[in-house]
């Protein structure tokens, strides 16, 4: 089941790094940050991404037939996170390797533990810490929490800007090695 309007549409100052994939009915705001070998698919729903959102290396992000996901603004998804919910607030930070599944609404401010599996239509009340399989309610987030969610979402901004300015290229095998280094 194909979403009807399958184009991508890009705020200003969005990078993807060339080994991701976005397609399909997705909206990434400004500013987001799409890492090395994400997959982004709208597909099957809607997928709106906020502004400042940082995707890191190895995400999964995709929804249920149907049934479209909203990514808040400023919020920041581990490396190697499977996201496929409905809603994942703005602040909220999602662990490396964390798993959100369908129907999942993450409150704003909240924090996903690395790791945590997040049970499908589970919903997270507003800054909340889970951890865990199944994920739990651990606690009320902290403001070095939030501060720290947001320092993420900074130096991801900042790294997108270097990663966009050739900073770091990448040396595949098929480059000969530099006989000055043998």
């Amino acid at each position: 089941m194909a979403t009807n309007d399958c184009h991508v549409k890009l705020g200003r100052d969005v990078y993807i790094a060339p080994t991701a994939y976005v397609g399909g009915n997705v909206t990434l705001g400004d500013q987001c940050t799409v890492m090395h070998q994400v997959t982004i698919r709208g597909d099957v729903a809607r997928i709106d991404v906020g502004r400042r959102v940082n995707i890191q290396d190895g995400c999964i992000v995709h929804t249920a037939i149907g049934e479209d996901l909203r990514i808040g603004d400023e919020v920041s998804i581990g490396h190697g996170a499977v996201v496929h919910c409905a809603e994942i607030g703005s602040g909220a930070l999602i662990g490396i390797g964390a798993i959100v599944l369908d129907g999942c609404r993450i409150g704003a401010n909240s924090i996903v533990g690395a790791g945590a599996v997040v049970a499908p239509r589970t919903i997270i009340p507003d800054n909340t810490l889970v951890m865990g399989v199944p994920a739990r309610p651990v606690r009320a987030t902290t403001a070095q929490e939030a501060q720290y969610t947001r320092e993420v979402v900074e130096r991801y901004a900042q790294l997108a800007r270097q990663h966009a300015a050739g900073e770091f290229p990448n040396v595949s095998p098929s480059v000969s090695p530099d006989p000055a280094n043998e």
